[in-house]
């Protein structure tokens, strides 16, 4: 199991597209644009920064065990980056500590309840697309979901400078699996043949190093 890894606008489905398709694997996605809590929370993160978390983790939970069915798979978020997004916005005030408390004891019940006969609970592979703020932000423009956008709620920008920051320091400590890192300000995958083509190479790399 590979899971692509990256924060907002990182390319993290559109990598997971092109990675399957090179690799002949099938892949897993997010559920974003029809995901109905999610605007919801951008207009009032307070009231639904609890309920739009454990949504995802349901969510993310039910994507693990469909690709669990497959010998190998691709998924286009780690759940483990769940945890980041919302204890970011525990610190920013929009969640109490009881729900940081029962979002973190609901997770690691989760992971526990999960079979292991012949699958790790961790993936084999986490890629993590590493881009700057300032490509961040140009993503997010690009993009144009009008939820995200800072030009109708001006605070959001230091929201994400904060999400971008946390990534790096999250990166860093990951420990759950092998990891490798992708710029995603130099190696423009998604508009550049060239750039995809050098990502796949690095990944197709690590892999013959983890003998996957």
């Amino acid at each position: 199991m590979l899971v692509l890894a990256g924060t907002i606008g990182a390319g993290k489905t559109s990598l997971t597209q092109m990675l399957a398709k090179h690799l002949d694997k099938p892949a897993y996605y997010e559920s974003v644009d029809n995901n109905q809590i999610l605007p919801l929370f951008y207009k009032n993160p307070k009231k639904y920064a609890f309920l739009l978390q454990i949504d995802f983790l349901n969510r993310r939970m039910a994507d693990i065990k469909r690709a669990w069915q497959d010998e190998e798979s691709i998924l286009d978020r780690s759940i483990f980056e769940d945890s980041l997004l919302f204890h970011l916005n525990a610190d920013l005030g929009r969640a109490t500590e009881t729900e940081v408390d029962i979002y973190d004891s609901l997770l690691q019940n989760m992971m526990q309840e999960l079979p292991h006969a012949s699958h790790s609970k961790n993936p084999d592979l986490l890629i993590h697309i590493n881009i700057s703020f300032e490509t961040m932000l140009n993503r997010i423009k690009k993009r144009g979901r009008p939820y995200e956008q800072i030009d109708s709620d001006p605070g959001l920008y230091q929201y994400y400078k904060d999400l971008n920051q946390r990534y790096q320091s999250w990166y860093r400590h990951y420990d759950k699996s092998a990891k490798m890192q992708i710029n995603g300000d130099q190696l423009d995958f998604v508009e550049n043949d060239a750039d995809k083509q050098a990502v796949f190479n690095l990944i197709d790399e690590k892999l013959s190093q983890l003998a996957i």
